[in-house]
Protein backbone atom coordinates (compact mmCIF):
# COMPACT_ATOMS: atom_id res chain seq x y z
CA UNK A 1 0.00 0.00 0.00
CA UNK A 2 2.97 2.28 -0.42
CA UNK A 3 1.92 5.77 -1.34
CA UNK A 4 -1.73 5.32 -0.37
CA UNK A 5 -3.58 8.62 -0.49
CA UNK A 6 -4.47 8.53 3.22
CA UNK A 7 -0.76 8.70 4.12
CA UNK A 8 -0.44 12.20 2.68
CA UNK A 9 -3.87 13.36 3.87
CA UNK A 10 -3.70 15.87 6.70
CA UNK A 11 -4.78 14.54 10.06
CA UNK A 12 -6.64 17.84 10.54
CA UNK A 13 -8.91 17.07 7.59
CA UNK A 14 -10.00 13.70 9.04
CA UNK A 15 -10.09 14.58 12.75
CA UNK A 16 -13.37 16.57 12.49
CA UNK A 17 -14.93 13.53 10.80
CA UNK A 18 -13.86 11.34 13.72
CA UNK A 19 -15.38 13.82 16.18
CA UNK A 20 -18.58 14.21 14.12
CA UNK A 21 -19.02 10.43 13.96
CA UNK A 22 -18.74 10.14 17.74
CA UNK A 23 -21.01 13.14 18.37
CA UNK A 24 -23.71 11.82 15.99
CA UNK A 25 -23.92 8.79 18.23
CA UNK A 26 -24.04 10.80 21.48
CA UNK A 27 -20.34 10.70 22.35
CA UNK A 28 -17.76 13.44 22.73
CA UNK A 29 -14.61 14.97 21.29
CA UNK A 30 -12.94 14.17 24.62
CA UNK A 31 -13.60 10.46 24.08
CA UNK A 32 -12.07 10.66 20.61
CA UNK A 33 -9.05 12.50 22.04
CA UNK A 34 -8.75 9.85 24.75
CA UNK A 35 -8.43 7.01 22.23
CA UNK A 36 -5.96 9.03 20.12
CA UNK A 37 -3.88 9.66 23.24
CA UNK A 38 -4.04 6.02 24.27
CA UNK A 39 -2.98 4.75 20.83
CA UNK A 40 -0.27 7.30 20.02
CA UNK A 41 0.94 8.88 23.24
CA UNK A 42 0.09 12.40 22.01
CA UNK A 43 -1.31 14.62 24.77
CA UNK A 44 -4.05 17.20 24.17
CA UNK A 45 -1.57 20.01 23.45
CA UNK A 46 0.33 17.86 20.95
CA UNK A 47 -2.90 16.88 19.20
CA UNK A 48 -3.77 20.59 18.87
CA UNK A 49 -0.29 21.29 17.42
CA UNK A 50 -0.66 18.48 14.88
CA UNK A 51 -4.05 19.84 13.86
CA UNK A 52 -2.73 23.40 13.54
CA UNK A 53 0.37 22.32 11.58
CA UNK A 54 -1.58 20.33 8.98
CA UNK A 55 0.49 17.23 9.71
CA UNK A 56 -0.22 14.30 7.38
CA UNK A 57 -1.02 10.80 8.65
CA UNK A 58 2.44 9.44 7.83
CA UNK A 59 4.14 12.18 9.85
CA UNK A 60 1.48 11.95 12.58
CA UNK A 61 2.23 8.29 13.22
CA UNK A 62 5.99 8.62 12.64
CA UNK A 63 6.08 11.35 15.29
CA UNK A 64 3.85 9.54 17.77
CA UNK A 65 5.51 9.74 21.18
CA UNK A 66 4.64 6.16 22.12
CA UNK A 67 2.42 3.73 20.25
CA UNK A 68 0.57 1.75 22.90
CA UNK A 69 1.92 -1.78 23.36
CA UNK A 70 -1.65 -3.14 23.39
CA UNK A 71 -2.41 -1.71 19.94
CA UNK A 72 -1.90 -5.22 18.59
CA UNK A 73 -5.04 -6.22 20.53
CA UNK A 74 -7.16 -4.05 18.21
CA UNK A 75 -8.91 -6.56 15.99
CA UNK A 76 -11.98 -6.76 13.84
CA UNK A 77 -13.26 -5.40 10.57
CA UNK A 78 -12.88 -1.87 9.28
CA UNK A 79 -14.02 -1.16 5.73
CA UNK A 80 -14.38 -4.92 5.24
CA UNK A 81 -10.74 -5.65 6.08
CA UNK A 82 -9.46 -7.31 9.24
CA UNK A 83 -7.29 -4.79 11.07
CA UNK A 84 -4.96 -7.45 12.43
CA UNK A 85 -4.23 -8.80 8.93
CA UNK A 86 -3.12 -5.51 7.34
CA UNK A 87 0.50 -5.94 6.30
CA UNK A 88 1.56 -2.31 5.83
CA UNK A 89 2.41 -1.01 9.35
CA UNK A 90 1.32 2.55 8.60
CA UNK A 91 -2.01 1.47 7.09
CA UNK A 92 -2.55 -0.82 10.06
CA UNK A 93 -2.07 2.12 12.44
CA UNK A 94 -4.49 4.27 10.45
CA UNK A 95 -7.07 1.48 10.54
CA UNK A 96 -6.47 0.85 14.24
CA UNK A 97 -7.35 4.48 14.91
CA UNK A 98 -10.43 4.17 12.68
CA UNK A 99 -11.48 1.08 14.65
CA UNK A 100 -11.08 2.84 17.99
CA UNK A 101 -13.20 5.78 16.81
CA UNK A 102 -15.84 3.31 15.55
CA UNK A 103 -15.90 1.67 18.96
CA UNK A 104 -16.37 5.04 20.66
CA UNK A 105 -19.25 5.83 18.30
CA UNK A 106 -20.84 2.44 18.96
CA UNK A 107 -20.83 3.15 22.69
CA UNK A 108 -18.42 0.46 23.82
CA UNK A 109 -17.10 0.90 27.34
CA UNK A 110 -13.85 2.85 27.40
CA UNK A 111 -12.14 0.05 29.36
CA UNK A 112 -12.96 -2.30 26.49
CA UNK A 113 -11.88 0.19 23.82
CA UNK A 114 -8.56 0.79 25.59
CA UNK A 115 -7.99 -2.95 25.97
CA UNK A 116 -7.80 -2.78 29.78
CA UNK A 117 -7.89 -6.18 31.43
CA UNK A 118 -10.44 -6.66 34.17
Amino acid sequence: MAGHRIFTTSFASVYPLYVAKAERKGHTKDEVDQVITWLTGYDDAAIERVLADGTDFETFFAGAPAMHPNASLITGLICGIRVEEIEDPLMQRVRQLDKLVDEVAKGKKMTSILRVSA
